[in-house]
């Protein structure tokens, strides 16, 4: 089969493998449909190997080089043993994360924070970028027929946006402002909305991201936080001018970081989601005097499939929107990769399209 294999650092191979194994209990295979190349993805592909295991993982024995690729959906076209739930030929969309059997996190529904856990795509050997990839059965969510491969392509990150609202509390009325409009930050603002906020700030320096998310008439307040009036003029359009409720910060940048403590009110909460490169400088004085609290989200807990799956198949989440390029496994790297390290690019989520 062909695939999409990371080996090193700016060295990513479109390759002929050997498919995956007929599988055993417990396990399908995926018959890829679409697949979506992430921000990690991308950033192994610049500066890598960050997450990719390089070294045999300790859970599934994989390491580099490996197939890339944790967003994406498909059909599958086997399934072993002992697998109840479902059945060739379901269409099915892919939670990421292999949790070990007994972990102590495992157990309590959090297997996606603990230090034993997986992840198809960057620490084990199929991923989403290859015809063909292997999963546990529980880490497939069945798609109805009123959900698309794409939509089903985008469950991950849907799931990882949804998972920061949940964790912010967002609740009806809720005024929330997320920085970064790049694909988590756009989907958090899509949840923020399906979770009732009665307003949405989106906040981007880039004015590429700024006209692209205007274009998707999604409903935002998109701001310009390089403005000197940025932090008063969101704050006036809250109740008394106070803030907001909740913060999400989505694009790992320090100044994000501190425009969501400045501009969440008093008692508030701010999110953290996106990803530092360098440790950031926090102004806990400002933290602590406004009572706000600080919490953070990583991935998504294993059981909120279903939820993510209903929301999307209802219309309360679109995350087809965010989709601003396709391409076929033979372009990935040119017209994907390339184009995604581009500094100047404006787009959202780039999707790779495996079979017609």
């Amino acid at each position: 089969m062909k695939a999409l294999r990371f080996h090193a650092k700016r060295d990513l191979r479109l390759e002929e493998i050997a498919p995956p194994a007929s599988p055993g209990p417990g396990e399908v295979v995926v018959a890829v449909s679409a697949c979506g190349i992430c921000g990690s993805d991308l950033h192994e592909y610049l500066d890598g190997p960050i997450f990719v295991a390089v070294e045999p993982h300790p859970l599934t024995g994989a390491s580099a080089p490996l197939v890339l690729g944790h967003e994406f959906s498909g059909r599958l076209s086997a399934v072993g043993g002992a697998v109840g739930r479902f059945a060739k030929g379901d269409r099915v969309a892919i939670l990421p994360h292999l949790n070990k059997a007994g972990d102590y996190f495992v157990r309590r529904g959090l297997g996606h924070i603990s230090d034993t856990t997986a992840l198809v795509g960057l620490s084990s050997a199929y991923g989403g970028m290859g015809e063909y990839a292997i999963v546990p059965q529980d880490n497939v969510v069945r798609l109805p027929d009123g959900v698309t491969d794409e939509q089903g392509a985008l469950f991950e990150p849907m799931a990882v946006a949804l998972n920061a609202v949940d964790r912010g509390g967002v609740f009806a009325g809720s005024s929330v402002l997320v920085t970064g409009a790049g694909p988590i930050g756009v989907l958090a603002a899509m949840a923020a909305k399906a979770a009732g906020a009665s307003r949405v700030f989106v906040s981007e320096a880039n004015p590429a991201r700024r006209a692209r998310l205007a274009s998707l008439q999604l409903g935002y307040e998109i701001v310009d936080p390089t403005q000197p009036d940025f932090a008063s003029a969101v704050a006036g359009m809250t109740e008394e001018g106070l803030g907001v409720d909740v913060a999400i910060e989505c694009a790992g940048h320090e100044r994000a970081l501190a425009d969501c403590i400045r501009l969440a009110r008093r008692g508030g909460t701010v999110v953290q989601v996106g990803i530092f490169v360098d440790a950031p400088r926090v102004d806990m004085r400002l933290l602590v005097s406004k009572a706000v609290t600080l919490t953070t989200s990583w991935g998504f807990p294993i059981t909120i499939g279903p939820r993510v799956v209903q929301m999307i198949a209802s219309g309360q989440l679109q995350p087809e929107k965010i989709v601003t390029g396709r391409v076929r496994l033979s372009d990935a790297i040119a017209k994907g990769f390339d184009e995604l390290a581009r500094p100047d690019h404006d787009h959202l989520k780039v999707l790779i399209a495996l079979r017609d």
